[in-house]
């Protein structure tokens, strides 16, 4: 499914979790090495998460004023089931692909399978 293909790219999770303010900011984010996956380095905004993987910040990045400024605006954004967050201690979990049902509802998926099928 194209929707859960998407929710499960390291970029968007890092903004889903609170880590960036904007889907561009979790995507220099991932460029600059700041983030780490299971411990691991990654610097490719599209690389897939897996069900079960630890997303956190490199030791350089926990001090940084966007990540703190982030975290702060975040609060009013809609919590994922899929996703959970330690913000004490800075670490996000991917817990699961998210469902269709506990995305976001306002998407015809149709309408875009329309579009790239011409």
């Amino acid at each position: 499914n194209l929707l859960q293909f998407l929710e499960s790219r390291l970029d968007n999770v890092v903004y889903r979790l609170g880590l960036a303010s904007t889907r561009a900011e979790a995507r220099q984010l991932v460029n600059h090495k700041t983030i780490l996956v299971n411990e691991s380095c990654i610097n490719i905004p599209s690389y897939q998460l897996s069900p079960g993987d630890i997303v956190t910040l490199s030791e350089k990045a926990k001090s940084q004023d966007r990540i703190k400024n982030a975290l702060d605006t975040s609060s009013a954004r809609e919590d994922c089931d899929w996703l959970e967050m330690n913000k004490k201690d800075l670490v996000g979990t991917f817990k699961s692909i998210p469902t269709r049902d506990l995305l976001d509802s306002d998407i015809n998926e149709n309408l875009i399978i329309e579009l790239y099928s011409k």
